[in-house]
């Protein structure tokens, strides 16, 4: 996964899809329905290219667990991917890191239900918009009744090539009195210093624009 998604990997408890289909043979678990207790985190990735509909379902229902996703995928056809995570394992956290590259039509829309106390569903989305392309970025958290002192952030950024048309959905439904409940959205836009500095470094007008995509699709941070 390093060597070909650039995903670094860790001790945990792995389930793997490569373009919008389950890989077993890469998988510890059975899939991404949280039912039983591990020592260790749940490592759920999602990598590849896609088209046409895919559905993403995490399903959180052990206390005290850990669960980290990563997705990283592309779209050269139009495509929805549609990402339901419903946390009820009190004191179980989830974070997300999603990364999309659209050269088409794409339509991205998760949804973040926390339905016990203190949950935590926190979502990072990087979005790089190809020449011509529209994306539409649908967010929603959803804090039920009776699940206080939860963590709640769905935080969108995108980049956009020439003629790029970026849509920004974001919505809440708070029932509970959380700790945080936070959304975002924003465009990333290189600075003429940073322009400046790599055509100083003699890189191309094309290879400048190459470096500051790839810098901003590696802007992750696990914690």
């Amino acid at each position: 996964m390093w060597n070909e998604f650039n995903i670094k990997t860790f001790p945990a408890e792995t389930a793997v899809f490569r373009d919008g289909v389950f890989c077993p043979e890469l998988s510890t678990i059975g899939g991404t329905d949280i039912n039983q207790e591990y020592t260790r985190p749940v490592h759920i990735i999602y990598v590849g290219e896609i088209a046409g509909e895919r559905q993403l379902n995490i399903n959180i229902n052990m206390p005290n667990q850990d669960v980290l996703v990563d997705v990283r995928i592309k779209n050269k056809k139009p495509a929805f991917l549609n990402i339901f995570i419903k946390n009820t394992g009190k004191n179980s956290a989830c974070r997300g890191h999603i990364l999309l590259e659209n050269y088409s039509d794409l339509k991205y829309k998760c949804t973040a239900v926390h339905d016990a106390p203190a949950t935590m569903i926190v979502l990072k989305t990087n979005l790089f918009a190809g020449k011509d392309s529209h994306s539409v970025l649908d967010g929603t958290a959803i804090i039920e009744h009776d699940c206080p002192d939860t963590d709640s952030d769905i935080a969108f950024s995108a980049m956009a090539d020439v003629g790029a048309k970026i849509e920004f959905l974001p919505a809440q439904e708070i029932n509970s009195v959380p700790n945080s409940a936070d959304h975002s959205a924003s465009i990333f836009t290189p600075t003429l210093a940073q322009i400046e500095y790599l055509r100083g470094a003699g890189l191309s007008k094309a290879e400048v624009n190459d470096t500051m995509r790839q810098a901003f699709m590696n802007d992750f941070s696990l914690f």
